[in-house]
């Protein structure tokens, strides 16, 4: 028995419907998704910003730190940085504290001079009180000179040597805490003058104390 037109329109309206139905259940699947997707693109976006201002905030913070330190160093330092045998210059790296190594040293040595204790206990002093959460980097530099009467391979192992004994001094003396220094040792490889003329070498035989903007423990 054939089915009639009527059945016929009545089964093709429903199909009709029920197609239709599923589509616009697709679509809404759809647009559920795009919004969730969005709305996880925008939490997304709102946390990144978020933790970008605190990072903003913390670097601000640093700098103020650091320009409070270089402030006190100048004052303890006063007499030291006019005498011409240290400098102290704020840098994208930090605030970097340069002393000349004939201070601090005697010629291919690496005891520390007498002599010398009383600005680094200054120093240790700052670097306790007015940033005392700041990485420290300490670097030893030297001219071109190579080493032959020494017990020193290179000016590599010199430079270190003497780093290490600025680092041991804030450390043992100074009762810092050893988780903020590296010790850093460049030999003749980064010159501030002309290794030409002994007014440049003696200017390139030196220490620097670079206090860092980043904070131990901070995230890096």
């Amino acid at each position: 028995m054939k089915p009639s037109f009527k059945s016929v329109r009545h089964l093709a309206l429903f199909s009709l419907l029920a197609m239709l139905t599923l589509t616009g259940c697709a679509k809404n699947k759809d647009l559920e998704k795009v919004s969730r997707e969005q709305a996880a693109t925008i939490q997304g976006l709102s946390n990144e910003i978020a933790r970008l201002n605190d990072e903003l905030d913390q670097a601000i913070r640093s700098r103020e730190d650091l320009e409070k330190a270089k402030e006190a160093l100048e004052s303890k330092l006063r007499s030291e940085l006019g005498s011409g045998d240290f400098s102290l210059s704020m840098q994208d790296r930090g605030l970097v504290l340069t002393m000349q190594d004939k201070v601090l040293f005697d010629s291919g040595k690496v005891e520390l001079k007498e002599s010398s204790k009383q600005a680094l206990s200054k120093i240790s002093g700052i670097l306790k009180d007015k940033v005392g959460q700041n990485q420290v980097n300490v670097e030893g530099h030297t001219d071109n000179v190579p080493i032959r009467f020494s017990s020193w391979k290179s000016n590599w192992e010199l430079s270190t040597a003497r780093a290490t004994e600025v680092i041991h001094f804030f450390v043992d003396d100074g009762g810092l805490n050893p988780v903020r220094f590296a010790a850093v040792g460049y030999g003749e490889f980064h010159p501030v003058a002309s290794n030409d003329e002994a007014q440049g070498r003696g200017m390139n035989r030196r220490v620097d104390i670079v206090i860092s903007p980043k904070k131990i423990g901070a995230k890096q």
